[in-house]
């Protein structure tokens, strides 16, 4: 005899399928905040703030140029084919 109720093995299976998922997804966010906080340190200094604005906002100084080098393999190119 099978009796499938509340309580049936196939609710417990799925259940603990959301259990696992929700366990690894914790586990990403936490090496992602991590990586955050190691980021976070890396431009508390002046330095490193200089260092970060300067590559990802292209900030420069009074009296300086800032040339933009790039290379054919790292552009984004639609070939029409």
């Amino acid at each position: 005899m099978i009796f499938f109720d509340a309580n049936s093995w196939l609710i417990h299976h799925e259940l603990n399928n959301d259990i696992e998922a929700l366990e690894n997804e914790k586990e990403y966010y936490k090496r992602e905040i991590e990586k955050d906080k190691k980021a976070i340190k890396k431009i508390s200094s002046e330095v490193g703030l200089e260092k970060f604005a300067r590559e990802t906002y292209y900030m420069k100084r009074e009296n300086e140029d800032i040339y933009i080098i790039e290379y054919e393999d790292s552009l984004n190119v639609k070939n029409n084919e």
